[in-house]
């Protein structure tokens, strides 16, 4: 795993699991904002055929206030991404952008704490899958 995400593999069908990770996103209190579908547009565009990969753009608002409040520019972090994608094995993959890691880049104490809420949730977004 790299050192600006964290996930697992899942034992559901991809679409299953985006579902899956959209509900408990939810209990987290994040909503997805956004959902691109990579895997289309990379049809789409470049008529390449590639396995089953969403982007999950998720948003906690009280916590993307707080940051916001404490660093206008840290926008340009957010979303919280969450990948949701199939392997080259046929295996489902559920990903998320590290907090600590990418919120760290900021630099500012009063933004640690936030990120290690963001992180916290999402580990129990990750068990529930």
């Amino acid at each position: 795993m790299a050192d600006y995400a964290f996930g697992k593999t899942v034992s559901m069908p991809f679409d299953a699991a985006v579902s899956r990770t959209t509900e408990a996103l939810a209990a987290e209190g994040f909503g997805v904002l956004t959902e691109i579908d990579v895997a289309a547009t990379l049809k789409k565009k470049l008529g390449l055929e590639r396995p089953a990969y969403k982007i999950l753009g998720a948003c906690n608002p009280q916590l993307a206030s707080r940051a916001i409040e404490a660093e206008p520019q840290i926008g340009a972090l957010l979303p919280c991404n969450v990948i949701v994608r199939v392997d080259d094995g046929g295996k489902t993959i559920v990903e998320f952008m590290d907090p600590d890691a990418v919120l760290g880049l900021v630099g500012r104490p009063e933004i640690a704490p936030i990120a290690a809420d963001v992180k916290a949730r999402l580990v129990r977004v990750l068990q529930a899958l």
